[in-house]
Parts: structure tokens; C-alpha cells; sequence
């Protein structure tokens, strides 16, 4: 039943004019009665005034309910009744609240340009709030500027709210798939992530296409000094995007000036005239339409290792850093690695560009559970690895977003499978909760034989994708605000280890991948693994590229083998 406030005994709004004054709708909610004319006047309970909203108040004469003054005002045109004590003299007041509990895990950075992280935040923190910046469309606050402990920053507004209980509180729609998964490698439990709905979004002046169908190129000249022949190889395709790397283990691209600041040894042995290349070849990307995708390695990063080696995967026995892959690895757990990764980011995207960063090696480093007890990952603040990983991507996300730019995450293909978290740290809902793409690695040639009881699956490219691909939907199923599912696809030859008689990385080889995707109603497109970036690979491939795989039918799994 509605709230009827009558008042046949007051004239609220007489025909002369009282004296009037700004003000501004302030507190969480202001309950608030619209003018009804239906034969008498009575006043029905409507929706809130969103916080800082504008209203032009009469200081006539006013009501008082239930010991609640309210006053005339008019508000986007419209005439209502409103609390007294929900009016702000300034936009400033408007924002009432003097301390809030922290609802999602989140970074406290100290200063908004440059991400730093001062601290963070877990579950149920109690916050000072100092000042915040700016109200978003719907009232709420963007960002506040709090106090935790003795460490003042910024944390956005979304992440907290007005009580410890409601903090508490749990998103709990699939908590009990995510509490059924096992924690059978060390990675951590499923359900100490968050799976709350994340707010993706949609920028107009970058609009992702759906599907991104993205050809890889290297960071070497040879390849983006030659962007034209490419763009000619994309215009008789159905390619509409680019991933170009912007830092690659031991193969940073241009002499940023985040690796100046926290890698010197990325810094020295990057390009020293590559940026007015990147320069050059997105500006070309983006005058014939491609959508471009500049491609940071994250946790394996030995130049960052060896700059900072207090962060660096090391064995408790020596405290050494840990060599693995050939390669030192920067932790995970480690904040200062989360920042320089997404500073490089940032300026990647304001110099050149960008329209989406895609974030590599999103992981702690793969097939060390015999050593795991043994290794010390410099993990400050406890979590497990799911936890690190999912809220290395928020932070991320966050950031990125603030510039206009959207955020994808590489994982491996068996993220995807139910049952279990990885031993390096990727869950899959947690990070495609977040993320605005995820993009794994399904390669047909890194299955072990009679993986989903296929033979051989690196010659079955159909069936092992569409295999894969119906995991990953039940995947996505559990999570609340599922990320679009880009995956990478195999370009290369059949690994000679795995099998030297496998099968070529020919155009049919291409399609048979991309089709077995999207017959297991994985539509969101693919990126091009091919380490090198080889045009002629790629020409050699073109009649793949060419084809408009939403408008195929499906194939019949029974007749896929392909041979040599």
C-alpha cells in the first residue's frame, strides 16, 4: 500500500510566491512526497532524491509528521515535500558520512594518479572518512579519502558501506558452489574470494566489439615497422583487432617512464626509440578501425626480479630468488609489483592510446607443489593465492577504468575445470566476476593425451575446444557478472615434444579451434597465439580469418579428424 501524507488542513503551495533558496539533497536517502492531483491534495511517498540533487526550497510554511519537518521545494521540476534535516546549505555537506566498514577487499591508494598503494583494506576494516571527490550520476560517492590506522587514502566508494554488519555480509547467490570447490594444491579456498556483482563497464567512445577477432604481433620493429602489410593481411579478414605487447618477460618494449621510476633494468634494455613507433601503429590501427590491445606481462618479469629482489619468489632456506622457467618471478602477493604493472598501464594507454590492456602471466609461476612449503612468497598480508590474484585484477580494473579503457586477464585452460583451485592461483569466477574479457589458453597441443577421453586432442581441434569450451560454461554459470570469453587460439605448429607427427597449424587447423568455440556457445572471438607474429604464417592461415564464424553451422563432432 502506498504512503498517502493529507493534508486538507494546509495549503501547501499557495498562488503567492514565498521566499526561496538553494539546497542540496543530502544523507544516503531523503525520504521524500510528491503532489498528487486527483480531486484533493494528498501527497504519495516517492522515490529518494538522489544525493546531491539540486532543489530550490520555499521558507513558507511547512508541515511537521511524526516529528519530521518537512518543507516546499521544487525538484527537477517537480513539487514535493522533503525532510529538513536531508537539505545540505552546499554541495559539499552533502556527504554526511564520518566512518564506513569495508564491504569488498580493496587498495587504499595514497595518490589517485600514479595508483600507489598505500594499504589495504580487508573485509570488515572500520574506515575514518576524511573528504571524498566527486558523486556519481546515482548519488553515491566515487571515491573517499579515509583514515585506517595511520594510513590516509583513497578507496572507492562502492567498496564500503554505512555498517560493520552489513560489511560482513556475504554475496551468497553461488557461495555454495564456489564453498564446494577443494583446495587441493595450496592455491587457496574458492570461497574466501568476493563474488559480489562488479559494475562493467561500457564506454562509448571506445566501444569493444563483439566479437574482437585480434591478430598478435611482437614488440619487434620487424613487425610493427611493417604494420601495413598486416593491416592489408586484417582488411580481407574478419580480424578487427590487435594485441601488441607493451612488456613481455626480459622484452620490455619502449623506455617508459614507470620502468624509469620502479624497473631500471626493464628501462635500459627497452627500445630507445620505440615509442614514437607504438605512436605510429596505433594511430594507423585507429584510422582504418581496429581496435587496439597493448599486452603486459604481470608476474613473470625476471628485470623486475632482479631490481627488486625484496619482492621477488625466493627459498626460505637461503632467502635467494627462486629461478624457475629460466626466469625470476616478482610475487604476486607483492603491492609494488601490482603498481608498477598497472602504472605501466596507465601510461601506455594516456600515450598511445589504447582502448584495452590485456594482462599476461596473471598468476603465481605453475608446478611447484612439491616445493610450495619451501618457497617463501613474501605474502605481507595473508591471503591465499586465488584472494591475491582476484584482487591484483580488481585494483587493476579499477584504475584502468578511470581512464576509459577496458582490462582483460590471460589465464590457463584449466582454470576452467570445476572441483578444484589452481596451484598458481587462478580461479576462474573470481577473475571473470571482474574482469571486463578473460582469454585462456586452451592450446590443442598442451592437453595430455585422451583429455576428455579424446586421442591425441592436438589433432582433434574441434572436439577438444568444444569440450573445453562447455567446462568453461558451466564456469561463467556461477559467476554473478561474468567477463566475455576471448580465447586464444593456437597459430603455431603442433609442438615437435609433444608429437612430431601432429598436425599443421594450417588454415583448417585455425578454424576447426575457432568453430569448436563457438559451438559450445563461446562467441566473445580469439586472439592469434603465435609467438613470432610471422605474416606469412598468418597469409598462410588467411582462409580462417576470412570466414564469419556467428553464421556457421555447427559441425558434427563424429566427422573432425583432420590429418596431416
Amino acid at each position: 500500500m502506498r504512503n498517502v501524507l493529507l493534508l486538507a488542513a494546509v495549503t501547501l503551495f499557495s498562488c503567492s510566491r514565498e521566499p526561496e533558496y538553494d539546497a542540496w539533497a543530502a544523507g544516503e536517502t531523503a525520504e521524500i512526497f510528491v503532489l498528487e492531483k486527483a480531486g484533493k491534495k494528498e501527497y504519495v511517498q516517492a522515490e529518494p532524491i538522489v544525493r546531491g540533487s539540486l532543489l530550490r526550497v520555499s521558507t513558507g510554511k511547512s508541515v511537521t509528521v511524526d516529528g519530521v519537518k518537512y518543507l516546499n521545494a521544487t525538484c527537477a521540476g517537480r513539487k514535493i515535500l522533503v525532510p529538513e534535516a536531508s537539505l545540505a546549505s552546499s554541495l559539499s555537506e552533502a556527504v554526511r558520512e564520518t566512518q564506513l566498514w569495508v564491504q569488498t577487499s580493496a587498495c587504499i591508494v595514497d595518490d589517485t594518479l600514479s595508483s600507489h598503494i598505500g594499504a589495504f583494506a580487508r573485509k570488515g576494516n572500520r574506515l575514518e572518512v576524511l573528504g571524498w571527490d566527486r558523486l556519481l550520476p546515482d548519488g553515491r560517492v566515487h571515491r573517499y579519502n579515509v583514515r585506517m590506522g595511520k594510513v590516509e587514502g583513497w578507496i572507492f566508494g562502492k567498496y564500503a558501506v554505512l555498517s560493520e554488519e552489513e560489511a560482513l555480509e556475504r554475496f551468497s547467490l553461488f557461495d555454495d558452489a564456489h564453498a564446494a570447490v577443494r583446495n587441493s594444491f595450496k592455491g587457496g579456498d574458492a570461497i574466501g574470494c568476493e563474488f559480489r556483482p562488479y559494475e562493467k563497464p561500457a564506454f562509448a567512445e571506445r566501444p569493444m566489439p563483439n566479437p574482437v577477432n585480434a591478430f598478435y604481433l611482437t614488440i619487434s620493429p620487424v613487425g610493427l615497422r611493417h604494420i601495413d602489410d598486416y593491416i592489408a593481411l586484417a582488411d580481407s579478414t574478419r580480424i578487427n583487432a590487435f594485441v601488441i605487447d607493451i612488456k613481455d618477460d626480459q622484452c620490455p618494449g619502449y623506455k617508459a617512464e614507470a620502468m624509469e621510476k620502479h624497473s631500471p633494468t626493464n628501462f635500459r634494455h627497452a627500445g630507445s626509440t620505440k615509442e614514437a613507433l607504438y605512436k605510429e601503429v596505433v594511430e594507423k590501427l585507429h584510422a582504418r578501425g581496429y581496435y587496439v590491445i597493448g599486452r603486459i606481462t604481470c608476474f613473470k618479469d625476471g628485470y623486475y626480479a632482479q631490481d627488486h629482489t625484496s619482492s621477488a619468489i625466493c627459498m626460505k632456506a637461503d632467502g635467494k630468488p627462486f629461478l624457475h622457467n629460466d626466469t625470476y618471478w616478482p610475487s604476486a602477493f607483492a603491492r609494488d609489483v601490482w603498481q608498477f604493472n598497472v602504472e605501466l598501464a596507465k601510461e601506455s594507454v594516456r600515450k598511445f592510446g589504447l582502448d584495452e590492456i590485456n594482462f599476461d602471466y596473471v598468476r603465481f609461476p605453475d608446478k611447484l607443489i612439491s616445493l610450495d612449503d619451501q618457497i617463501d612468497y613474501r605474502n605481507r598480508y595473508g591471503e591465499s593465492k586465488v584472494q591475491a590474484i582476484q584482487n591484483f585484477v580488481r585494483y587493476a580494473c579499477d584504475e584502468l577504468h578511470e581512464l576509459g579503457v577496458y582490462v582483460s586477464v590471460d589465464v590457463f585452460g584449466e582454470s576452467a575445470n570445476p572441483g578444484y583451485t589452481t596451484a598458481y592461483g587462478q580461479y576462474w569466477p573470481a577473475i571473470s566476476t571482474i574482469a571486463d574479457a578473460i582469454c585462456a589458453m586452451p592450446y590443442p597441443d598442451h592437453f595430455a593425451d585422451h583429455y576428455y577421453g579424446i586421442s591425441k586432442p592436438w589433432n582433434h581441434p574441434y572436439e577438444i575446444m568444444k569440450a573445453w569450451g562447455k567446462r568453461v560454461q558451466g564456469r561463467q554459470e556461477v559467476t554473478a557478472t561474468p567477463a566475455r570469453v576471448r580465447t586464444w587460439i593456437q597459430a603455431y605448429h603442433v609442438m615437435r615434444w609433444v608429437d612430431p607427427n601432429g598436425i599443421d597449424n594450417n588454415s583448417n587447423f585455425i578454424e576447426r579451434q575457432v568453430r569448436g568455440l563457438y559451438d559450445a556457445g563461446l562467441t566473445g572471438g580469439y586472439n592469434t597465439w603465435l609467438a613470432s607474429g610471422n605474416i606469412a604464417v598468418y597469409r598462410s592461415q588467411k582462409e580462417a580469418y576470412a570466414l564469419d564464424y556467428p553464421s556457421l553451422p555447427p559441425i558434427d563432432s563424429l566427422n573432425t579428424f583432420i590429418t596431416k
